[in-house]
Parts: structure tokens; sequence; C-alpha cells
């Protein structure tokens, strides 16, 4: 009942709706009930007494209510129908906004397709929670209140016998609820592992299909259907029972009620009138009993929905600003790490890292995979918060910024290129739409984009694709970089920027990133280790650790970690050292043998 009462809190903003519905309601009730009233007249009065002034108002009074009935039920179904939208469109957008509110260690923990599952199929779920049920319930209830009062007003000792069975009827209406909700629950568990399976395959296709997996893929996908499906069938078999086994229970009462009622219409007891208003009442009176069943299994459905629901809701972010934190307004000194320390979970992924990095000061960090490099970076514009120790700019710990405003001064291109299904011009301008164009067209020049978008068929109007899939690697890169420009972050991040591309387009696009560079604070994640020769200082990590510090030149004479790192890419074949020193890299990464050749510089 709490879950329930905070889903309806959702309804408080719609009440004069509601009760407009409500009111409609109990109009349908009342003519609901005025129809079994009238069995009595239309048999004693019209049929057995043979008046022709009840033969010609009774069909009259029919028509008048069964037309009131048709106005009102289809005032109420609108009005209920627009609440119930209206919920959902706002349930959606709230879990969409505090979704977007969250840390990234929630994406972390929670798989992209389990997310759309709660904000399309959960949310749809709910729905009927409110709204159907809602409805039916209201409507069910104040019809069962004026067939209640036809019954006892016809015969108080027939009503009373019958009201033996409503009780009986509620047992069953209960359990069958609790299954309902737990197989909801589970169903909904495997339509999220569903839409993940669909994301991963679909988004990945290339992969699948580069690695001939679409047998295995199918099989995944076909276990979990099932499975999925098995879950289905148990539900249904339980709301098929309910309906017949409430028709059973009311055709035994109605079978006892006919045996008793008869009986007395033959003792001369009662009128036949009385007794068919009484038993028309009581037919009606088990149709909203049986409905109050589907009602409740509705109501169990949203509920299970609902939990995972505000599971989301109730997910505070890790990341948030202090109530006092104030804005960055510039970078005039300088990045300080002191004593950083940060893990996930158990694993220490950095430790005691110190660093001073002057304003702008380009400063690589390179390392072997897993060695703690773009945490460390990440950890600047507060993806992730540090363990222990602190990360200050200008000497102000970045805890005390607020968090958009440390986040506006740092601009960010990472391997993985980030675009929308959207224009090229807004993908260049994203967190920057209020640019005019002509910025917008600055930015694309300085990042050597504007040949390739003139060329593009509409242009900068041009609707680029899923993650740009109608552009090229490099253009995509390009595009990254176009909208970093016109962002004009005092401080860049470069996570292996040009790791990914071809020669010919790194080329083009380490032209754009030393435009982007100038004047910036620039940390640099980089494999490629001639992308970063002309780096102020270079940082070697190792197990969280920086190893080695200095500039390329340095950093080659101590003949230590970097140098390691350099004669596995820039080895000198005519060097035997350096053979051997190429043939132990080779041998580290590719551990099992083969012909496989190493990644080229």
């Amino acid at each position: 009942m709490g879950l329930y009462r905070r889903l309806l809190e959702f309804v408080k903003p719609y009440w004069k709706h509601l009760a407009g519905a409500m009111v409609c309601m109990l109009f349908v009730s009342a003519a609901t009930a005025g129809s079994a009233f009238l069995v009595k007249p239309v048999l004693d009065d019209v049929f057995f007494k043979k008046d022709l002034t009840m033969l010609k108002l009774i069909p009259l009074a029919i028509i008048g209510i069964f037309l009131l009935k048709g106005f009102f039920d289809y005032g109420q179904a609108f009005l209920m129908s627009y609440v119930g939208q209206r919920i959902i469109a706002d349930l959606r957008e709230k879990i969409y906004n505090h979704i977007q509110s969250l840390s990234l260690s929630f994406f972390t923990r929670n798989p992209t397709g389990v997310l759309m599952s709660r904000i399309l199929n959960d949310v749809n779920m709910i729905q009927g929670a409110v709204t159907d049920a809602v409805t039916g319930l209201l409507k069910d209830v104040f019809t069962l209140v004026g067939l209640v009062a036809v019954i006892f007003y016809r015969d108080w000792k027939l009503a009373l016998i019958a009201m033996v069975v409503f009780p009986v009827a509620v047992v069953p209406i209960v359990k069958f609820g609790r299954k309902l909700r737990s197989y909801s629950t589970r169903s909904q568990s495997a339509m999220a592992n569903l839409s993940t399976i669909l994301l991963e395959t679909l988004t990945g296709a290339r992969i699948v299909k580069a690695f001939n997996m679409e047998d295995h893929e199918r099989r995944r996908f076909a276990k979990e259907n099932r499975r999925l499906f098995g879950i289905l069938i148990k539900s249904v078999r339980v709301k098929a029972i309910s309906h017949p086994l409430m028709e059973f229970l009311g055709g035994v009462g109605i079978a006892f009620i006919v045996f008793y009622g008869g009986y007395n219409v033959i003792q001369g007891g009662a009128t036949p009138g009385t007794f068919f208003s009484f038993l028309a009442a009581l037919l009606m009176l088990y149709e909203p009993v049986k409905r109050l069943s589907g009602v409740n299994n509705t109501v169990q459905q949203g509920l299970a929905a609902a939990a995972r629901i505000f599971e989301v809701l109730d997910a505070v972010p890790e990341i948030q600003s202090k109530p006092e934190a104030k804005a960055l307004p510039s970078v005039s000194r300088g990045i300080e790490y002191e004593d950083v320390s940060f893990k996930y979970e158990e694993d220490w992924v950095l430790k005691n890292i110190n660093l001073r990095i002057r304003v702008g000061e380009m400063v690589a960090f390179v390392g072997s995979s897993g060695g703690g490099k773009t945490t460390l970076v990440n950890l600047l514009p507060r993806f992730y918060d540090v363990t222990a120790g602190k990360i200050a700019i200008d000497g102000v710990d970045i805890r005390d910024y607020r968090l958009e405003s440390l986040r506006h001064r740092v601009g960010i291109v990472t391997q993985q290129t980030i675009l929308f299904n959207d224009t090229v011009r807004n993908n260049i301008a994203y967190g920057n739409i209020d640019q005019p164009f002509e910025e917008i067209v600055k930015a694309a020049e300085a990042a050597y984009a504007q040949g390739f978008i003139q060329n593009l068929p509409q242009g900068y109007d041009t609707i680029i694709g899923e993650q740009g899939v109608k552009l090229s690697g490099g253009e995509r890169q390009r595009i990254s970089i176009a909208r970093a420009l016109l962002k004009n972050a005092p401080i860049l991040i470069l996570d292996e920027a040009t790791s990914s591309l071809d020669s010919e387009s790194e080329i083009e696009v380490q032209k754009a990133l030393e435009y982007l560079m100038e004047g910036r604070t620039t940390l640099v994640i980089a494999h490629r280790l001639s992308t970063i020769r002309k780096a102020n200082r270079i940082m070697v990590l190792s197990n969280g650790e920086i190893v080695e510090e200095g500039t390329h030149e340095e950093l080659l004479a101590r003949d230590g970690e970097y140098k390691k790192l350099y004669l596995l890419q820039f080895q000198d074949s005519n060097h035997a050292d350096d053979a051997v020193s190429e043939k132990e890299g080779e041998k580290a990464a590719f551990p099992r043998g083969g012909k496989t050749d190493p990644p080229g510089p």
C-alpha cells in the first residue's frame, strides 16, 4: 500500500480531472442501478397489472437512463485516460531527468538495455495500475454501492444471504494477485535482459558478423525469449483461471438465491417483479465483483513495475555539488593532484598520485593498458571522485566548485567519438546550442572539417546518422574536435584521440588537435608515442603509480619504462638488440604465438 500511495502521488496535480471522472462514474453507477430498479415496475405494472400509463413512461425512462449512462461513460473514460497519459508522460520524463543527474558509476552498474526497459516497458505497465485500475476500482465500487442499495431495498433477507458469498470470492482474488505480481516482476526482468541483448547485437552488428557469431546471438536471444515466454504463460494461466473461478462462485450464489427466492414467490412472500428486480441487481452485482479481480491483477503488475522504477528514482547521484560550492571563473595557476588514490570497489586503480600541471602546459600520460591513465584524467571533471587525497584547480579543491561550472571549463576529445543522429551543425554546437552559425563554421574550419562538410548533401544541415555512421573515422573525430573548439574550455583532455585512425586521417586530425591545444592546459593520453613528442612533460604510469616523469628526450636517456614502450613502437630493424626487443614485445602482446603482426605505429 505504501508503494501504491507513492504511485498515486503523481495523480495529485490532476485532481480536478479525477474529480470530474468520479462524478461521471457516480452517474454511470446510478444509471446501472436504475436499470435494475426498473425491472419490478416492468413486470408488476406492465405485464401483470397491464397499466397503459406505465407502458408509455417506462420505455422513455429506459431511453433516458441509457442516454445518460452513455454520456457520462464517455466523460469518465476520456478524463481518466487523460489523467493516465499525463501521469505516464510525467513519470517517464521524471525517470529520464533523474537518470541524467546520476553519476557515471550508475551507468557502469546498470546495462543500457535494462534502463531503456525501465523507461519504456515498465512505465507502460504502470499506466494500467494508475488509470485502468483506478477507473475500474472507482466505477465498480460506485456500481456495487448502487446495486447493493437496490437488493437491500427489494429484499433485505435475500441480500444478506447473497453477501455471504462475497468474502469467499475475495480469497482467490488476493491469492492470484500475489502470484501475478511475482510473475510480473520476473517477466519485467526478462524483458530488460532481452532489451540488453537487442541493444548490444544491433549496435554491434559489425562485430557480430566479423566474428561469424550470428548463430550464437540467435541462440542467446532465443533462450531469453523462451524464458520470457514461459513466465508470461504462467501469468496468463493465473489470469485465465481467476475469471472462471469467480464465475463459478457467482453461479453457486445465484443458484441458491433462485431457489430460495423462487420458493418465497411461490409461497406468496414476494411478487415476481420484486424477485426479478432483486435477481437482475444481483446478476449485475457479480459483474463488478469479477472485474475487481482483474483490477487486482492489473494493480499487482503495476506495483511490480513501480518497484523497479522507484529503485531508479531512489538512486542518489554520487557526484554532487556542495550547497556552498562556488563557480570556477577561469584557470590562472594550474592543476594539482595531491596524494590522489582511487579504487573501483576493492581494486586500487591509482595510488598516491602527486602531480602539478601549470597553465598552458601539455602533459602526456603513457603506460600499459590498465595502468590508470584514463581514470586519472576522468577524476578531473569529477566523473568519479577521488577515494583519498584531492585535486585542486588554482589551489581550490575541485569539490568546492559547482559541478556544472567545473565541467564547463573542461573540453574532452576521446577515442570513442560520441555523435548524435542529428545535423552536423547541432553536433558541433552540442553544449553551445545558442552559438551563432558563424562561430560554428569557424570552429569547423579550425578543426580542418570545413572541406568535407561542404561536400555533404546538405552541408551543415546533413543528418549524419547514429554515432555519425555516415562519416569516416577521421571526419567524426574532426567534428568532435570542432565541438571542443567551440566550447573553448581552458582545460583540455585528449584521451587517445588519434589511436583508432589510419595514417592519412591521423595527419589531418593531428593538425586540428595542435590548433585546439594552443593556449590550453592539456592532458593527453596516447598509445602512439609519436603524438606526444612535443609534450612539456610525459608521465609514465604503471600499476596506478607514476614511475617516470620528464620530456621525451629525458625519458629516452634514462633507459626505463618509457624507452621500452618507445622501442616496441619505433624499433630500428637494422639493430639486432632492437629486433630482439620487438620479438619480446610480440610475445607479450600475443602469448599464444601465431603470425599476426603487432599493431603498427
